[in-house]
């Protein structure tokens, strides 16, 4: 667990990460030595839409440099939006969620993940071959889905059926927890968002 101080370090991390790109000029993160999933998101403000979001689902690389390489991705090669440009720096606001190791879920069928997956608490891995799909867990209250709804994105997410969570013998599905910092307006305020 991350202390909201912490938390802010990050946030601000992202930013960084992005402007020393834009302006050529190196940046580094101090600290955060340890490995863990981590996701950055980008948001316009104020209309909150969706600009890039790309991250390491899994702790393979020390928290200060899979941030920044996420941060930058997010902004600049995310193949579902533009690069971020300089002027859009003041109309974006940066989220940072740090994920817990994610957890394969067992399930003798399929209506157990309805009762394991819990809204608003649990992101969701979709896994199928070389198919792999990810929603953080802010992704399900956001748009107010339910277990089955949720589940059915992250299929879709990982190219998959939506219906293929059903399928116990080939899709395996992976829960795992957030802590998500994020700014309030751009170069603002940054909180901890805690539960929905």
């Amino acid at each position: 667990m991350f202390s909201l101080e912490q938390g802010k370090k990050l946030v601000k991390a992202a930013r960084q990460a992005v402007n020393s790109k834009l302006e050529s000029s190196p940046f580094e993160l101090k600290g955060f030595e340890e490995r863990a999933g981590v996701f950055v998101t980008i948001h316009s403000y104020p209309e909150n839409e969706l600009k890039g979001c790309i991250g390491y689902p899994e702790p393979v690389f020390p928290l200060n440099k899979a941030l920044i390489q996420a941060a930058r991705a997010a902004a600049f090669s995310d193949p579902r939006f533009r690069q971020i440009r300089k002027e859009d720096m003041n109309k974006i606001i940066f989220e940072v969620s740090v994920l817990t190791k994610p957890e394969f879920v067992k399930a003798k069928k399929p209506e157990e993940y309805k009762q394991t997956i819990k809204i608003g608490t649990d992101g969701l891995i979709a896994e199928c071959g070389s198919c792999r799909g990810l929603l953080l867990p802010q992704v399900a209250p956001e748009h107010k889905m339910n277990q089955e709804e949720f589940l059915c994105c992250t299929c879709e997410k990982a190219g998959l059926p939506s219906e293929a969570w059903k399928d116990l013998s080939s899709v395996k599905i992976y829960k795992f927890q957030a802590q998500i910092f994020k700014e309030k307006k751009p170069d603002g305020e940054i909180v901890e968002a805690k539960g929905f």
